[in-house]
């Protein structure tokens, strides 16, 4: 089976989904050849394929929290090897890693699952895009509802004088395509840098911030607006704005999800409480006490197996510090807080 033979079920289903749009728009009232119809087009298949995706985004969000819990049991496996170079060190840290991962039941590589999982449709919209001039000219055959009239109507629109299926590198399109081209590269760029900027600025404890799993997201801080930069110009404009805006999609999603369910520790929860506090408000709501309380199933299950330790140092009063000889407890702390209390019982 060739690559084409296990890329065409994608390809047919993309076609089908933007040929559905065009003839939604075209039905209220947009130009049927308009180069902004079948940006739009384009557009729906990315609210089509990040809707059907939610279900795997959630999945994400609960597989990074267990991500966090076991960031004490990382850092300890970190402690017992640090400064310890020599290959047998390193391979036992490797394997202590990754049984950490296999009992927690956890994947380093998980908030990496929605790109992998839209990278076939991406490609299909590339190879669509791409064989509209062929399709359109009668030398390939069409691809689902894309016929060759379809194609040669989709080839030659354009948006701010840039074809749909022109390409940086191509021989036609001039100045509009570049121009046009590195805008969106651009975008794309701010778009990725500002959604992993948030994710590690605002929704991870400062405990998480440390080791491989911290430095992976730093990596990719960087490393895919470079990505885009370097692959963007190989690419037609079309699929330029399909990544664009499932850029833009996920960035208002991290954004929605770290308001309203942060991650417990971070600043973005400290921040919401704030919000409470000056609102007048204490009660959490439904979505996120249904998020705690998943934690909380999830922290109980890995203790259960011996993963993390389920530990809690107990609150003492001052006077028991001081008869036990321990130093007292912080300013602020509960137990603080009840020994300063005045007393109204006699």
């Amino acid at each position: 089976m060739s690559f084409s033979d296990i890329m065409y079920p994608f390809e047919w289903l993309v076609a089908w989904i933007m040929y559905l749009w065009h003839g939604a728009l075209t039905a209220i009232g947009l130009p049927e050849a308009g180069g902004w119809t079948w940006t739009l087009s384009i557009v729906g298949l990315v609210i089509v394929m990040r809707a059907a995706l939610i279900p795997l985004f959630v999945k994400q969000i609960h597989a990074s929290r267990k991500m966090q819990l076991i960031q004490p049991e990382m850092q300890k496996i970190q402690a017992k090897y640090k400064g310890k170079t020599d290959p047998d060190s390193r391979q036992k840290m490797t394997e202590e890693t990754m049984a950490l991962y296999k009992d927690s039941g956890t994947n380093p590589f998980s908030s990496c699952l929605p790109i992998f999982v839209q990278m076939p449709f991406f490609f299909g919209l590339f190879r669509v895009l791409n064989s509209l001039d062929e399709i359109g000219s009668g030398a390939k055959a069409g691809i689902g509802p894309i016929t060759q009239q379809v194609a040669a109507q989709a080839e030659s629109s354009s948006i701010f004088g840039a074809q749909l299926s022109a390409q940086f590198l191509g021989t036609g399109g001039g100045i509009s395509v570049k121009v046009v081209t590195i805008t969106l590269i651009i975008l794309m760029s701010l778009t990725t840098f500002t959604t992993q900027y948030q994710l590690m600025r605002k929704n991870m404890p400062a405990a998480a911030l440390e080791g491989p799993f911290a430095q992976q997201q730093k990596m990719m801080l960087y490393l895919f607006p470079i990505i885009f930069a370097v692959s963007g110009v190989y690419f037609p404009i079309g699929v330029l704005i399909y990544w664009f805006t499932t850029n833009v999609w996920t960035m208002c999603q991290q954004f929605y999800v770290i308001r309203r369910m942060p991650a417990p520790g971070s600043a973005a929860e400290k921040a919401m409480q704030d919000r409470r506090r000056k609102a007048g408000k204490s009660i959490d709501t439904p979505e996120e006490t249904r998020e705690r309380k998943h934690d909380a199933e999830m922290a109980q299950e890995l203790e259960a197996k011996g993963v993390i330790s389920g530990q809690r140092q107990q609150p003492t009063s001052k006077k028991r510090a001081k008869k036990k000889g321990g130093p007292p407890p912080k300013a602020g702390s509960s137990s603080a807080v009840d020994e300063d209390r005045p007393r109204t019982d006699n």
